[in-house]
């Protein structure tokens, strides 16, 4: 397998390398430039908060369907991320190498970065079509009331098996994250959205497929942007600035690369969505009305922590550029102040919706369904925990992507995984559940339901956020190289 540039193609010219968002003030002082991190960002922001937009769609149409379709969503919601993410990490992976050889000037390097996500991504298909197939076993342990299973079921299979288009859309947008161009980012998920707006319609109602209908249309909707995404990687103006056609054959040095970073970037998020797909069964377990209030509040609040992640990946892109351009401390600097933005952002957006809780949260329930009044009372109360948590989740998102950039994962994922697993996920189920319901009887059960739940998620994301901003304080991030 070839590990370097085509035969008989000279390299494309380096650029100088050059440092990220870097200005100076009237005595000479390097300052950061918030003008071009928000020109990074601001594409990256929107296109977040599209995304955010189009799990409150999925939502809306979920309540259109019954609280059953609600709160079977809502079971299996972020334990399809964590496989989407366990299994395609290689498409984080992109983002960071891309824009390491982007800032130190090596445009052939960039594309052959992409390509190799691809081809990692495309080994990987296999895996997903078997996750898909084994909903059922997966999901028998967690004693989920006959309807919810059902449904649950249904959604799972479709979602899963063709979520390998999305992480190929991952990848190719990893790339012109990479390269700074984030507009082509937030052009190319608007598509998604829009696609995904008409083929729910279609799928859900006009064909009558239902639930299965709503993951159906999330697949093909990323399927049909992942072929816009290649034709734009693959245009002359890409081709002719990063030599994207050229290096298109697999190179087994570059795709071990990407699976070193994307494999322990996978696991971090993996291990922290485990941990949260958990606690969301838990809730569904205690029964309809926590279950629908969980993921109605998830989707609401994922206004705050999904646009945040926008900012916090531009952060990833900023860090990774500075140090491909050899300047680690700026790198320092940057990651820092894009982690103080996100903190302030998430803080002040959460806030306001707790706020806004009574006029929103019965939007997203059937009127006609019986338990919509106790959906919307139990999802006010818990909608201010969330607030309490979007401010630690903010300190995690910036830190963890600066750390990201700087190809510092491994320590993280293992932070994560021990927090998640040996902490949240255990005192989750002794706060939620009384004794003789739950999962095991060997942990004490202290029966105070949702709100032990989300006080639970409260204490685990305060701790995490805590750690990763000492992790990325620490600077131990500065001695790993990737190039």
């Amino acid at each position: 397998m070839p590990t370097g540039p085509d035969p008989g193609l000279d390299p494309l010219p380096a650029l100088p390398p050059a440092l990220p968002a870097l200005a100076h003030d009237a005595q000479g002082h390097r300052r950061v430039d918030y003008r071009a991190v928000a020109a990074l960002a601001g594409p990256l922001f929107v296109n977040s908060g599209v995304q955010a937009v189009l799990n409150l769609t999925d939502t809306w149409f979920l309540g259109r369907i019954s609280a059953d379709a609600t709160a079977a969503v809502g079971a299996v919601y972020w334990l399809v991320i964590l496989f989407v993410l366990a299994l395609g990490g290689v498409g984080l992976a992109v983002q960071t190498l891309v824009a390491q050889a982007h800032g130190a000037g090596d445009r052939y390097g960039a594309s052959e970065v992409a390509w190799g996500g691809l081809w990692v991504t495309l080994l990987m298909a296999p895996l997903f079509l078997g996750a898909g197939l084994s909903g059922p076993w997966l999901l028998a342990p967690f004693d989920l009331a006959a309807p919810v299973e059902s449904l649950a079921i249904a959604y799972w299979m479709p979602r899963v098996s063709g979520a390998v288009a999305g992480v190929g859309l991952w990848t190719i947008t990893g790339f012109f994250n990479g390269i700074g161009r984030t507009r082509v980012t937030l052009g190319l998920n608007l598509c998604v959205a829009l696609v995904n707006l008409w083929l729910n319609q279609l799928f859900a109602f006009d064909l009558g497929l239902g639930v299965p209908g709503i993951a159906w249309a999330t697949t093909a909707s990323q399927a049909l942007v992942l072929g816009l995404a290649l034709a734009l990687f693959l245009s002359r103006r890409i081709r002719r600035d990063f030599g994207s056609h050229r290096y298109w054959r697999p190179r087994r040095l570059t795709m071990a690369r990407a699976l070193a970073i994307g494999v322990p970037s996978g696991a971090f998020a993996a291990a922290d969505l485990g941990g949260t797909a958990l606690f969301q069964l838990m809730q569904v377990a205690l029964g309809t009305v926590p279950g629908a209030a969980t993921q109605i509040v998830m989707m609401l609040t994922s206004l705050a922590y999904m646009p945040a992640i926008g900012i916090a990946s531009a952060g990833t892109t900023l860090v990774g550029q500075a140090i491909g351009a050899g300047d680690r401390d700026w790198a320092f600097v940057l990651g820092s102040a894009v982690t103080r933005v996100v903190v302030a952002y998430m803080g002040v957006l959460s806030l306001f919706l707790a706020l806004a809780g009574p006029w929103l949260l019965p939007l997203f329930v059937n009127p006609g369904d019986p338990q919509a009044h106790a959906v919307v009372e139990t999802a006010s109360l818990i909608i201010w925990i969330a607030a309490g948590y979007q401010v630690f989740d903010g300190l995690n998102f910036g830190a963890s992507f600066a750390l990201r950039g700087a190809g510092d994962v491994r320590i993280p994922a293992l932070i994560v995984m021990a927090l998640a697993w040996l902490g949240f996920v255990p005192l989750s189920h002794s706060l939620s559940f009384v004794p003789g319901e739950g999962w095991v009887d060997f942990l004490p059960q202290l029966g105070l339901g949702a709100l032990g739940g989300w006080g639970a998620l409260l204490i685990y994301v305060a701790t995490l956020g805590t750690l990763m901003w000492l992790r990325w304080r620490s600077g131990a991030w500065r001695r790993i190289n990737l190039r």
